[in-house]
């Protein structure tokens, strides 16, 4: 149960109830939409300055730097992040209280669980940083982001799929057997495109080939997409639970 600091349920009075299950695919609609919504625009209005790159090659699609970095683009993406980003911190912390009732005597658990809490507060202030400061204002600082984003990223889900691996084995209902089948596709779906790209990044830099940027960019879609669906298996792991906004009781002391 995810509940603010008042006590117990018994003695607060909910404002907002509100199924885990929909928490969960509003938080993730919001950074799919906004990107989605920047994609098109970019290609439908910005194309030339989207897609052009140093190398003056064809360009067929727009890195997301450069889709989130122009206007009203730029503007759409801090919305949607700016929204996603409060309920992401929350959800953190939801997970370190789960992971230690899960574990509460076994050390290594335990720090594999701060130090996935660590993470992901550090994956979304990354996300943040390469949000507000856009690829055409201040380029290293978009660009250490970008590594910080991608970084606490997949170490994040690497130490997630540990720890849900030791929650299969010992403890694991259907639901959570599901969620870590999930969570190792998606992990290595991921690890897979962020190599791709990695490669594809390099080879355009290296040979400025027609058309390998944008096969840099589809996989930076891909990366991003995965890590979006990696989140949302968060889905199974609080299907039953409900987030819940609640008021102190009055006091009746005079």
């Amino acid at each position: 149960m995810l509940q603010g600091p008042y006590g117990s349920l018994d003695r607060d009075r909910p404002l907002i109830r509100l199924p885990f299950t929909s928490f969960a695919v509003g938080t993730v609609l919001l950074p799919l939409t906004g990107l989605i919504a920047c994609l098109f625009l970019s290609i439908m209005y910005h194309f030339e300055d989207a897609t052009f790159t140093h190398c003056r090659v064809s360009n067929y699609l727009p890195s997301i730097s450069a889709a989130i970095s122009r206007v009203p683009e730029r503007y759409i993406w801090r919305c949607c992040i700016g929204l996603h980003s409060a309920p992401r911190y929350m959800v953190a912390v939801a997970y370190f209280s789960f992971y230690r009732a899960r574990f509460p005597q076994r050390l290594p658990e335990l720090l594999l669980s701060g130090l996935a809490l660590l993470c992901s507060l550090s994956e979304n202030t990354g996300l943040l940083l390469l949000t507000y400061v856009a690829s055409t204002e201040t380029y290293s600082v978009h660009k250490n982001g970008f590594i910080v984003f991608i970084g606490s990223s997949l170490l994040h889900m690497l130490i997630t799929c540990r720890l849900w691996y030791v929650i299969k084995r010992n403890y694991g209902s259907p639901e959570e057997m599901t969620s870590y089948r999930w969570k190792v596709r998606l992990f290595l779906f991921n690890v897979s495109c962020c190599l791709a790209a990695a490669y594809f990044f390099r080879r355009h830099n290296k040979f400025c080939e027609t058309g390998v940027y944008t096969l840099f960019a589809l996989f930076e879609y891909l990366v991003v997409l995965s890590n979006m669906a990696f989140h949302m298996t968060a889905f199974w792991d609080f299907g039953s639970k409900e987030v819940i906004v609640a008021t102190p009781p009055e006091d009746k002391r005079y």
